[in-house]
C-alpha cells in the first residue's frame, strides 16, 4: 500500500472510531469506494486500473480507459461515429427522449452508448465494441445495434477476432419495438461470424442485463467476466417479488454465473490485458 493510501485508511479508521461523519472531499482528487467506503486517491486509483487496493472494487470505466487500459497505445481506429439515434415514437415521460439524448451526448461527447472500431492488444489486430454506462445507462437502442451489427460483419470480412466489452442497463425503452429488434439483429449477425469460423471474445462489464445479456452478450465463444458484475436479465428484486422466494448470496454476480456455469471465467482488470491477448493467440489471432 501506497503511504497515500495508508493516511486515506487511517483517517477512515479514526473518523469511524469517533462517529464522526466524513466531511465531503474534492472530487478532484479523493473518491469514495461504493463497496468498503474506503477514501481513494484519484490519481493512485487511476493507475491501479480504477481499482480499489482495500477490497478490489471494479469501479465503471468509459470507452476511453478501457481502451486505455487493454489496448496498445494509439492502435484505436474508430468507425460508424456518425450514426445517430433517432426519436422515433416522439417519446416522453418526465423528459422527452430528444432532451434526453441531447443532455448524454453533451455528457459523453460521443453520439450514443457504443463505440466500435479496431485496434491491437499485444500487437494483435482486433475488431473491438465498447459500452459507455454513462450513455443512458448503456442502453441498447438501433444505434447500439447497428454498430454491434456492422463491426461484426467486419469481422466476417477481415476475418480478425472480435473483442466486445458489454456494460448496459438493457433495451431502450424510448425506441419500443424497435431497441427489442436488435437482439435479434445482433445475434444473427453474430450466428454469421460463427460460420465463417472468426472467434468472438465477450467480456461482461457491470452491469449487463436484459437485452444485451439477452443477446451478443451472451453469444461469445468464450465469456469473461469483470469480479463482482451484476449479470442478468431481470433484476433481483423483480425476480424475488415474481417467485416470492429469497435468491441465494450473490445471485447473479459474475463469480455466482461462474459457479454455475454461464461465464467462462472470471478476470481481474490487471489480467485482462493478458488473458484476452492470450485467448486471441490461441482462437487464432493475426499481427
Amino acid at each position: 500500500m501506497s503511504i497515500l493510501g495508508w493516511f486515506a485508511k487511517r483517517d477512515r479508521i479514526i473518523s469511524r472510531k469517533k462517529g464522526h461523519a466524513r466531511l465531503d472531499i474534492p472530487s478532484d482528487l479523493w473518491v469514495k469506494c461504493f463497496s468498503c467506503d474506503a477514501t481513494l486517491y484519484l490519481k493512485e486509483l487511476e493507475q491501479n486500473n480504477k481499482v480499489c487496493h482495500e477490497c478490489q472494487y471494479h469501479f465503471r470505466l468509459s470507452p476511453e480507459e478501457r481502451l486505455n487500459y487493454f489496448f496498445d497505445r494509439d492502435s484505436f481506429e474508430e468507425y460508424y461515429s456518425d450514426i445517430k439515434p433517432k426519436d422515433f415514437l416522439g417519446f416522453k415521460d418526465t423528459h422527452s427522449y430528444a432532451s434526453r439524448i441531447e443532455a448524454s451526448q453533451k455528457k459523453t461527447q460521443r453520439s450514443d452508448a457504443a463505440v466500435v472500431g479496431t485496434a491491437k492488444i499485444e500487437n494483435l489486430s482486433v475488431n473491438v465494441g465498447l459500452m459507455d454506462f454513462a450513455f443512458m445507462g448503456g442502453s441498447m437502442g438501433c444505434v447500439v445495434g447497428e454498430k454491434i451489427t456492422l463491426i461484426t460483419e467486419m469481422a466476417i470480412k477481415n476475418k480478425r477476432p472480435l473483442v466486445v466489452f458489454t456494460s448496459s442497463g438493457g433495451a431502450r425503452m424510448q425506441e419500443g419495438i424497435m431497441s427489442l429488434m436488435q437482439m435479434a439483429k445482433t445475434s444473427a449477425a453474430l450466428a454469421k461470424l460463427s460460420e465463417v469460423r472468426v472467434p468472438y471474445i465477450c467480456v461482461l462489464c457491470d452491469p449487463t442485463t436484459g437485452g444485451t445479456s439477452a443477446s451478443f452478450g451472451m453469444l461469445g465463444d468464450v465469456t469473461l467476466a469483470e469480479p463482482g458484475a451484476l449479470i442478468s436479465f431481470a433484476g433481483p428484486r423483480v425476480i424475488e417479488q415474481t417467485i416470492r422466494q429469497k435468491l441465494p448470496p450473490g445471485f447473479q454476480r459474475s463469480e455466482f454465473l461462474l459457479e454455475n456455469g454461464m461465464v467462462d471465467r472470471v478476470v481481474h482488470r490487471k489480467e485482462m490485458r493478458s488473458t484476452v491477448a492470450g485467448l486471441v493467440r490461441a482462437l487464432g489471432g493475426s499481427k
